[in-house]
């Protein structure tokens, strides 16, 4: 049994599409687990009347993203679920991406898999899987590496976030859900594969299975698109900031290996800190 989980807060029109691309897949999924947390816009009652099939779970508006996430995930393994795919509400998958996901599955049981991420304005791939050195607090962006004619199958990578995130159930039964009292909002999806990978789970880009995805619509790119004082503080401390310092630093402290732990936090205060002046929105 296959269960998708998509948490949303209010941009009805983006689940709408979301949703559409799902019922015209080539493969079907058993349940689609839409997780509303306290939406403003109709979101349920547009969903109740035009995707009557979906289950709705109802949040007081106070989960963000990883309560939300883990609550439907709950009700996906209390129902039967084999594989879960969390994804977000604001992408639009391909018609094959459920066969591509489920037959790379089959093949790699115990391996987590992450989408090729495709912007919809552009059409050109900007994401598909990293490499990450904590040492340097660097990452190596696969697409900036591989040629074009490379951009196909599985490819290894160390972390991946879960905006199209392909999980079997083992993986749970194992490590347990997404840490969302430490990790409320952003680095919970990075933090949980990485404590897959260390219990010997593989995680991999799926370079078959494309996601349409709007990359200014992240909470963290609107903030960081008007530099202003107050943008800046909230990028740094809000709960939906992604530079914030409190989360960076649970994440590096559950994550990173012993003796690269100074260097890192050093490495990744001064990101956080000086890059929402220099990196481009």
């Amino acid at each position: 049994m296959i269960c998708i989980v998509i948490p949303v807060h209010n941009r009805i029109k983006y689940t709408i599409k979301c949703l559409i691309s799902l019922q015209n897949q080539i493969v079907s999924t058993d349940h689609i687990i839409v997780v509303d947390d306290g939406s403003t816009d109709g979101t349920k009652k547009t969903l109740n009347r035009q995707f009557p099939q979906v289950i709705v779970l109802q949040g007081n508006g106070s989960l963000y993203w990883t309560a939300s996430i883990n609550m439907g995930i709950k009700f996906a393994l209390q129902i039967g679920a084999d594989y879960i795919l969390t994804l977000n509400n604001d992408t639009v998958a391909s018609p094959d991406f459920i066969e591509k996901m489920v037959f790379s599955a089959t093949k790699n049981p115990r391996a987590l898999l992450g989408a090729l991420d495709i912007d919809m304005i552009t059409k050109k791939p900007y994401y598909g899987g990293e490499i990450f050195n904590w040492r340097s607090s660097t990452s190596k962006y696969l697409l900036n590496s591989l040629k074009r004619e490379e951009q196909r199958g599985l490819h290894e990578v160390s972390l991946f976030p879960a905006r199209g995130l392909f999980i079997p159930r083992l993986v749970f039964e194992s490590i347990g859900l997404f840490e969302q009292k430490q990790l409320p909002h952003y680095l919970a999806d990075y933090d949980f594969t990485q404590l897959a990978r260390k219990k010997g789970f593989k995680i991999y880009c799926n370079y078959e299975a494309r996601l349409y995805t709007y990359p200014e619509e992240g909470g963290d790119h609107k903030i960081r698109k008007n530099k202003t004082i107050k943008n800046y503080l909230s990028h740094l401390f809000s709960i939906k900031g992604g530079g914030n310092l409190r989360n960076f630093t649970v994440y590096a402290w559950r994550n990173c290996p012993p003796q690269d732990i100074l260097l890192a936090l050093l490495m990744g205060y001064f990101r956080r800190i000086g890059g929402f002046w220099l990196k481009k929105s």
